[in-house]
């Protein structure tokens, strides 16, 4: 897949290490992703199926998401950011139709995402609901 333009940001596709870093830095700034480590953050990159990024016209990464996948049943989507400078200017509505519409999970029968009920009403336009038959999401913290 080739980066892509728009005015004034570009979508990419593969990430440099000072972009790397540049994610490590927005997950420090929010509670979900907040101490996670540079190398932590490096392997997440590294061994996600899919990651797309947007970065701004002096090439600094402004948004980010990532998908783990098996290519045809599940593709799970996760750590969707904006830089909080950049927010309310559709770049996550962006990156959601990236996802959704990537060449590579076109034969995907679910996608799914763990969301906190205050971001419900934003993932429903994308066709995510909370009627998932009665699964329960289980964890085991290590």
């Amino acid at each position: 897949i080739e980066n892509t333009t728009t005015p004034m940001t570009t979508t990419i596709y593969t990430f440099s290490n000072s972009q790397t870093k540049e994610l490590h830095d927005l997950y420090q700034h929010e509670w979900w992703t907040k101490g996670r480590s540079l190398e932590d953050t490096k392997k997440c990159v590294e061994n996600s199926q899919i990651c797309i990024g947007i970065t701004d016209e002096n090439n600094h990464l402004i948004g980010f998401v990532r998908v783990i996948t098996d290519y045809i049943f599940k593709a799970f989507i996760f750590d969707l950011i904006i830089n909080s400078n950049h927010r309310n200017q559709g770049l996550g509505k962006r990156l959601m139709t990236e996802i959704l519409h990537h060449k590579k999970l076109v034969d995907v029968r679910h996608f799914e995402l763990y969301c906190l009920p205050d971001m419900k009403n934003w993932y429903e336009p994308f066709g995510f609901n909370y009627h998932t038959g009665g699964i329960q999401l289980l964890r085991r913290n290590k």
